[in-house]
């Protein structure tokens, strides 16, 4: 029995239509390199270091995954790099903002006793356990806690998006891009920056409610007025 023949694409065999091929690939090329180059150009001053970033009263710092309920290594250096501006004066509160969607998993209270173990009060951390996303994280930080100003900090190929997403969001944003070591996560976490860049984009303009919202909390004002008692 003879299978049926697949006809093969042709390409066109014209100039014109090959022309027309070639500048729609660059258009395509060109559209999907857009929102990364949008967080470049808004973020190209905001970028920091622990050495240099200017003295903020909050600090956020995002949830990067849990290994047996501790911090993964990535989120290990999110938060020294936390501790180490509170140790240093140069913060006086660190929100941790993660996910903590089921039971058995919560990255707040993980990233709070991480703190509290490096030297960072318990008065001065607030949990704000439903940040799932960059963008959820970012809203919930102006809306629900009322920061209007902070120290994001993140690795490096997350930063820009943070710090795009945030300014976005209605916080005025500094942002500490942390080190990792280049092994398969730093990579993975890279390449998948080139797709959230679309939907950070999306979300910016069409600006929608996180997943959770709900009513304001007082955990950041608390915790800056006990700063100063």
């Amino acid at each position: 029995m003879r299978l049926p023949r697949v006809r093969r694409p042709r390409l066109s065999r014209t100039r014109a239509g090959r022309r027309r091929l070639v500048q729609t690939v660059m258009a395509g090329c060109a559209l999907a390199l857009l929102p990364s180059t949008w967080m470049y150009v808004v973020t190209g001053d905001r970028l920091r270091t622990t050495a240099d970033v200017p003295r903020t009263e909050v600090a956020v710092v995002f949830g990067a995954g849990l290994w047996d309920g501790e911090p993964s290594p990535y989120l290990a250096h999110r938060l020294d790099a936390a501790a180490k501006l509170y140790r240093e004066n140069r913060i006086e509160v660190v929100l941790v903002t993660g996910d903590n969607s089921r039971e058995d998993y919560d990255e707040p209270d993980a990233m709070r006793a991480y703190l509290t173990r490096h030297g960072v009060p318990d008065t001065r951390i607030v949990s704000d356990y439903a940040g799932f996303d960059t963008w959820d994280s970012c809203v919930r930080a102006r809306k629900i806690f009322g920061v209007h100003k902070a120290v994001l900090i993140s690795q490096g190929f997350h930063i820009r998006r943070a710090v795009a997403l945030c300014q976005a969001a209605g916080v005025t944003s500094y942002g500490i891009g942390v080190d990792a070591k280049h092994d398969a996560t730093w990579y993975y976490g890279g390449t998948r920056e080139l797709f959230a860049a679309g939907k950070a984009a999306a979300d910016v303009v069409l600006r929608p409610d996180p997943r959770f919202l709900g009513p304001k909390e007082p955990g950041v004002t608390d915790a800056l007025a006990s700063a100063r008692r």
